[in-house]
């Protein structure tokens, strides 16, 4: 089985994964609902799914 030659130690270990952290999520104001979304995302908006200001599905309405 392969071993490393020598023991990497925690300092450098630490500052290779300095970089590594999560980003803000960009978020979105739809012009047409005004809702907050995060970017190329479908989202909710009372009851309808929206992407990209058009309607992709729309909420069953039961009217009796």
């Amino acid at each position: 089985m392969a071993h490393p030659k020598s023991r990497i130690s925690k300092q450098r270990k630490r500052k290779r994964r300095t970089h590594k952290k999560a980003t803000i999520p960009q978020i979105a104001v739809c012009s047409k609902t005004g809702e907050s979304h995060l970017y190329h995302r479908a989202y909710e908006h009372e009851g309808d799914l929206y992407y990209k200001g058009k309607v992709l599905v729309q909420a069953e309405t039961d009217e009796d």
